[in-house]
C-alpha cells in the first residue's frame, strides 16, 4: 500500500479496478481508489483542496483540482483519521496518480501533504 508522511499527515492509498462499470471495448476503464488520511503530528489540521495528477498508460496527463475531497474539508485533530473512496476513469487499461492535499493548522499555518504515486492496474495485470 503506497503510503507517505508529510508533515506529520499519513496518506496511504489502496485502488481497485471496478470491470462492472468499465467498458474496455470503449476505451473506458474505472478505478475506484481509498485513501486514509491520518494526523500523526501534534497540531489539528484541515484539509482544503486537492490536486491530481492523472497518467494513462500513454503518459497523456491530465490535473485535477478542487476544494476538498467527496465534497468534504476533513478537520483532524492530533491522532484523528479520514477515510474515503473516490473513482477515475481511464481511457487506457492502467495509469497512475499522485498529487497534494492543500491543508491548513489550527494556527492558520499553510502545507502541502503529498499524496504518493500509486498504480490504477486491472487484477490480471496482477497475476
Amino acid at each position: 500500500m503506497p503510503t507517505s508522511i508529510t508533515h506529520g499527515i499519513r496518506i496511504s492509498v489502496a485502488s481497485d479496478y471496478v470491470p462492472e462499470a468499465s467498458k474496455p471495448d470503449e476505451g473506458r476503464f474505472l478505478f475506484a481508489y481509498h485513501i486514509t488520511i491520518a494526523n500523526e503530528s501534534d497540531q489539528a489540521a484541515q484539509l482544503l483542496t486537492r490536486h491530481w495528477i492523472i497518467k494513462d498508460a500513454y503518459n497523456n496527463i491530465e490535473e485535477v483540482r478542487g476544494e476538498g475531497v467527496i465534497g468534504q474539508q476533513p478537520f483532524l485533530a492530533p491522532g484523528e483519521s479520514f477515510q474515503y473512496s473516490s473513482g477515475c476513469p481511464l481511457p487506457t487499461e492502467w495509469g497512475t496518480m499522485r498529487g497534494t492535499y492543500s491543508m491548513v493548522r489550527s494556527d492558520g499555518e499553510p502545507f502541502e501533504v503529498e499524496i504518493p504515486v500509486f498504480a490504477l492496474l486491472p487484477h490480471y495485470f496482477l497475476n
